[in-house]
């Protein structure tokens, strides 16, 4: 089931233009935005039920996101999806419960609000940990019309799935669901080794904790930064920081020198009111946390900065590496202008270069950007403020779950290599 599901998933994604000779050429300017807080709009959580088919909707668990459904006759649904607030991108994250009296099967459309279009291929779960593509036979889409690839002209209006339903719960959802619990529950499973500890560094405007995993010599005055979920559908950002981090924390030989060495602090979960209320974009501020890294009028970003600074302070240190992982349209690195020198000149060029030179036919889509000031984003804070060699990995929404996991441990062995030279030849 797990061999077809990934091979299904590997022809999706490169019917989706994954894989092909065009290169997604990325965003354009980051336009500064004001970051103080605005009001979000919460969904109504509760079971949406229809008693003349004994069908049942949910969305009463952390990451759901379903505004609305309506009934459009015996066997066919459409649904609502609506965000946080507005303005915003194109970013529109779902996922519900279903589940009936009898077996049967459903036709259930995907809407949102105007201007708005369908983004991330449906998942399904029966336990909301293990998940597994939809048939493209039992996805339709509406009026979608043009020959892009990527981008918002490339997405349909409305999408139709059809789904085999009964008493056991099925779950759908955008991407496969990592809410608070399941981030914490790999953070604890981490911290089982003596190695890798956690703390709290913060709290979000809703009280949910700000966890920081250390990772290797706490004490080392060479450090590094890890990030992830911003933005909380940024699933496969998500997933290759947990390859990634997961590899720096392995038993290898070039791991365990690596930790006598560096000591490498990770944020996993930057967004954690977004994620658990199922927000496309924002924090309960109604902000776009990666356009905060200047004001640092949101009690997360600020967390992570006073975090640095201080570790900065207590160790007589300094940040060498700081990675920002983010979801987009396909796999982009949003890099540093090489003509600009940190703390540990072209690691990042030069570990690009790794990357391609081991994995077979990979060869890395890279945006470098020299206009760092005001910071706004976490990747130019890392350098301006910390001299650290800094980007952000922008992980592809189809892109292969075995291939996403293949460049975040190559790129981490990569990284240890590359940084533990440097060190040597000081």
């Amino acid at each position: 089931m797990m061999k077809s599901s990934l091979l299904l998933f590997f022809m999706f994604s490169i019917s989706m233009g994954y894989g092909q000779k065009e290169k997604y050429k990325g965003q354009g300017p980051i336009r500064i935005v004001a970051t103080d807080s605005k009001p979000v709009q919460k969904q109504w959580k509760g079971e949406f039920k229809f008693s003349n088919s004994g069908v049942v909707f949910s969305n009463e668990f952390e990451g759901a996101r379903l505004n609305g459904i309506t009934q459009n006759n015996d066997s066919t649904y459409t649904a609502l999806i609506t965000s946080e607030n507005t303005p915003i991108n194109i970013s529109p994250w779902y996922a519900f419960k279903v589940w009936s009296k009898k077996k049967q099967t459903i036709d259930v459309i995907l809407t949102y609000q105007e201007s708005i279009k369908h983004r991330y291929y449906p998942k399904l779960s029966t336990d909301g940990i293990h998940w597994s593509v939809l048939d493209s036979m039992r996805y339709k889409e509406y009026d979608s019309g043009n020959t892009k690839t990527f981008g918002s002209s490339a997405l349909p209006l409305k999408v139709k799935l059809r789904l085999d339903i009964g008493p056991d719960t099925l779950w759908v959802a955008g991407q496969e669901l990592q809410n608070s619990h399941l981030v914490n529950s790999w953070i604890d499973s981490l911290t089982q080794r003596k190695y890798i500890t956690k703390r709290t560094i913060g709290k979000s405007t809703e009280g949910r904790h700000l966890n920081m995993i250390s990772v290797g010599n706490t004490d080392s005055k060479n450090m590094i930064m890890i990030i992830s979920r911003q933005h909380p559908p940024e699933v496969t950002g998500y997933l290759a920081m947990k390859a990634f981090v997961e590899t720096i924390a392995s038993d290898s030989k070039l791991a365990k020198k690596f930790r006598k060495k560096f000591g490498t602090y990770v944020v996993p979960l930057m967004n954690p009111d977004g994620v658990d209320n199922g927000f496309w974009r924002h924090n309960t501020g109604g902000i776009d946390l990666n356009r905060d890294w200047a004001n640092f009028n949101q009690p997360e970003t600020r967390a992570v900065k006073d975090f640095m600074e201080g570790l900065v302070a207590k160790n007589n240190g300094k940040f060498y590496f700081g990675i920002d992982f983010h979801s987009t349209w396909d796999d982009i690195y949003y890099t540093v202008d090489p003509k600009l020198k940190g703390n540990m000149p072209n690691l990042v060029s030069d570990w690009l270069d790794k990357l391609r030179e081991n994995i077979e036919g990979y060869d890395p889509n890279i945006s470098p950007n020299d206009k760092l000031v005001p910071t706004t984003v976490s990747r130019n804070y890392f350098f301006i403020e910390h001299g650290a060699e800094a980007l952000v990995f922008e992980v592809g929404d189809n892109t292969p779950r075995e291939f996403l996991k293949e460049k975040a441990v190559t790129g981490a062995n990569e990284l240890m290599k590359l940084m533990l030279k440097h060190i040597k030849n000081k």
